[in-house]
């Protein structure tokens, strides 16, 4: 018999009394997570230290906090009304940032929020380096015994959506029987915010040992601010979106690159010519590019894309409402065949049409207006959005391969890495000294399935160089002391200079189409290593055309249609006022301009020369309009030059406003 609680405190101790020895508490990954709960379980962990406590989960999300230095100041009034004064911070997080959490309480992650735990020994200690589709026999193996959740209810009450997670819940308990172990205590937390999705992903109230159902006020999801893209994020976008077939199946990331990747999809069937525009500026001959003419298109989408991707977010959301995303999926086999074959009968449509979906999702995390699109879906939208395990999202063999083979057809996996080596590697979770930055996650899962359907592609996105100290630095490297993914699982890589096809080449091949795709500044360094190596001709020499793969260069072949609009600062709309886009993009050109000691000497004495412009809202907004003291006024001459800089030239760059996943 389900339990019902309205106080939080009195669930944490039903909880706790009706568990026996330690806590193995599970609790889903991003909104999923209910944090007024698990505070409350923290807090009566804490005061009893005779009774172990471990929380297992990922992508614990934390709004940002303000500070004094400018992008603090920046931050702070944003976040406060960007998460609401309400937000519930969690405390196992705050705990673990300081070394804090209590001998006898530990907590392990799968996934971290991008880069929030380096410096955080607990943290790292407790990383589990996992699949996501390993997670839940992992849980199985730790002996798990409670599960925790935040879920929707209908109208009345009488049936639970599991909404935001249907990722690792039931095959998490699917494992735990498989194991022989028992059912955990499974818990949900009724959340009126979070946006009712049926199909798989409802459950009757008997699903639950207990409900707890917090009184009012209910704080906001955990909205990921959308962030602004820059002429790279632009260029790999559109490169990746050119590899796309059209009736295929698409998956993709978070963050700018894929952001600007739906932009290009969308361009591409909304506005074909604009479209090609911005392929023509970044390459006259991609047409003819040979993993363009084996693997993609330029023309709008006939058929339409079918998205199987283990996280929905704002760019699905964009490619629904433009009509890129809407190829259906049945889970019948003969009929895909049909479908797939083009020998479907008016029955067959009609059944595809009532019963198919055309996008699958394990879970989803994007920004407020995102949550709203989910909740007031129109039926039929709403009926083509199915909510599935990670195990049938994420490989082939979860249920049944034959069926999820002939529906994934012409297959597209984009993610990001931080880095590649010119051999073909990548890094995208972790640093060589050993230390997590993110997590595996499904980056895996996905190249995997990239090579093992016949018809798939696994394309990697990288920006070419990342600003340090000591100036630029190539994110193409020979070598790096961590890898994410195997270069034996080598296929496509794009950078803002163009895209590598490094499928099955050899290895001198492959270092030549890295090099290609190189910062023209490391190209030299990435040969001559080669060659000591003994990968390449010693006679061989880069052509001229690659020393065009600079900023300026891309610069200016995009200025045109940054100016026109044809790409625009956030293609998927903005959390930032107008004020605060201004601000973004001036900040932005600050951290740029000051990120080598040299630069920061310059752009000082600059700004100092200079003075204090008369733009007095976004002087306001940083609490400068009236500065006092030399730190202050400083501070407003710096905001005054780069207000004035990239008005004057429009210049963008990533973003410095809070983000909290990769």
């Amino acid at each position: 018999m389900t339990v019902p609680f309205d106080d939080l405190h009195a669930a944490a101790a039903h909880i706790r009394g009706h568990v026996a020895g330690p806590l193995h508490v599970g609790a889903p990954l991003g909104i999923g997570k209910p944090h007024r709960l698990l505070n409350a379980l923290y807090d009566a962990a804490v005061a009893d230290a005779a009774r172990p406590m471990t929380l297992y989960t990922a992508l614990s999300l934390d709004p940002p906090t303000g500070g004094s230095d400018l992008e603090g100041r920046f931050i702070g009034p944003f976040a406060q009304r960007h998460f609401g004064e309400d937000f519930v911070r969690l405390k196992y997080v705050d705990a673990m940032r300081r070394d804090a959490l209590p001998a006898h309480i530990a907590v392990e992650e799968f996934y971290m929020q991008s880069g929030a735990m380096l410096g955080s020994r607990q943290a790292q200690r407790r990383y589990a380096s996992l699949n996501y589709t390993h997670v839940a026999r992992a849980l199985a193996d730790r002996g798990v015994n409670v599960l925790v959740q935040k879920v929707a209810a209908n109208e009345d009450g009488t049936r639970f959506s599991l909404s935001s997670n249907t990722d690792l819940t039931f095959d998490v308990i699917d494992a735990l029987a498989a194991a022989g172990r028992p059912r955990p205590l499974v818990i949900g937390e009724v959340d009126p915010e979070l946006p009712w999705l049926g199909g798989a992903a409802a459950v009757d109230t008997a699903f639950f040992d207990v409900l707890v159902m917090p009184p009012p006020p209910h704080p906001k999801l955990f909205g990921l601010p959308r962030q602004p893209v820059s002429d790279a994020d632009y260029a790999i976008g559109f490169y990746a979106s050119a590899l796309v077939r059209d009736g295929g199946t698409l998956q993709i990331g978070i963050g700018a690159l894929a952001d600007a990747l739906c932009h290009a999809l969308a361009l591409r069937h909304t506005d074909n010519a604009a479209y090609r525009r911005v392929l023509h500026a970044l390459d006259p001959g991609i047409a003819a590019h040979p993993a363009v003419v084996a693997s993609g298109g330029l023309d709008p989408f006939a058929v339409g894309l079918y998205g199987c991707s283990e996280m929905i977010n704002e760019g699905f959301k964009r490619l629904v409402e433009v009509g890129v995303i809407r190829r259906r999926v049945v889970d019948k086999a003969a009929l895909m065949r049909r479908a797939n074959a083009g020998t479907t009968s008016a029955l067959d449509d009609e059944l595809i049409e009532r019963d198919g979906e055309f996008l699958h999702g394990a879970f989803y995390l994007g920004s407020p207006d995102f949550y709203a699109w989910l909740r007031d879906l129109d039926p039929d939208t709403r009926r083509g959005i199915g909510m599935k395990r990670v195990g049938e999202v994420n490989e082939l063999f979860g249920l049944d391969e034959g069926l999820e083979r002939l529906q994934r057809r012409d297959a597209r996996f984009f993610n990001s890495c931080m880095m590649a080596t010119a051999l073909g590697a990548a890094v995208s979770d972790g640093l060589d000294d050993g230390r997590v930055v993110s997590g595996v996650g499904g980056q895996y899962n996905f190249v995997a399935m990239g090579h093992a359907l016949p018809d798939a592609r696994s394309v990697l996105m990288l920006r070419a160089t990342r600003p340090t100290a000591d100036g630029p630095e190539s994110n193409i490297r020979w070598h790096y002391g961590h890898t994410t993914i195997p270069r034996h699982l080598r296929d496509l890589y794009i950078t803002e200079y163009g895209i590598a096809d490094i499928r099955g080449a050899t290895d001198e091949d492959c270092v030549i189409a890295m090099a290609r795709i190189a910062d023209a500044a490391s190209q030299a360094e990435l040969l001559a290593r080669a060659r000591d190596a003994r990968k390449l001709d010693l006679r061989f020499v880069a052509p001229g055309a690659w020393a065009r793969n600079t900023p300026q260069q891309l610069r200016d072949a995009l200025a045109p249609l940054r100016r026109d609009g044809t790409l625009p600062d956030y293609p998927l709309g903005s959390d930032f006022d107008v004020v605060e886009q201004r601000l973004l993009r001036a900040l932005a050109w600050l951290r740029t301009q000051t990120a080598t000691r040299r630069g920061k000497l310059a752009t000082v004495f600059e700004a100092l020369r200079a003075g204090i412009g008369d733009d007095t809202p976004a002087l306001a907004r940083m609490q400068l309009q009236a500065p006092s003291g030399l730190g202050e006024h400083l501070m407003a001459r710096l905001v005054s030059l780069g207000l004035r800089r990239t008005a004057r030239d429009g210049a963008t760059g990533d973003v410095i406003a809070p983000t909290s996943a990769a």
